[in-house]
């Protein structure tokens, strides 16, 4: 994934845990669309890994 696309996606997730969700999308849309298949496939592997970046919350251990 290019640098560029990376920061913009952690920089959604730090606006989604402010509650700032219209600017999250407003930044992480444009590169989204922009991928390539090969970087969407990068991009929604980078998403599912880091769910709770945007949520702010810990995974939870299930026992």
């Amino acid at each position: 994934m290019r640098p560029s696309t990376l920061r913009a996606l952690k920089r959604a997730a730090e606006l989604s845990r402010q509650n700032r969700f219209t600017e999250a999308v407003l930044i992480a849309e444009p590169v989204i669309l922009a991928a390539d298949p090969v970087e969407g496939d990068e991009i929604r592997r980078w998403l599912a890994d880091h769910v709770t970046d945007f949520t702010g919350e810990s995974e939870k251990e299930t026992p």
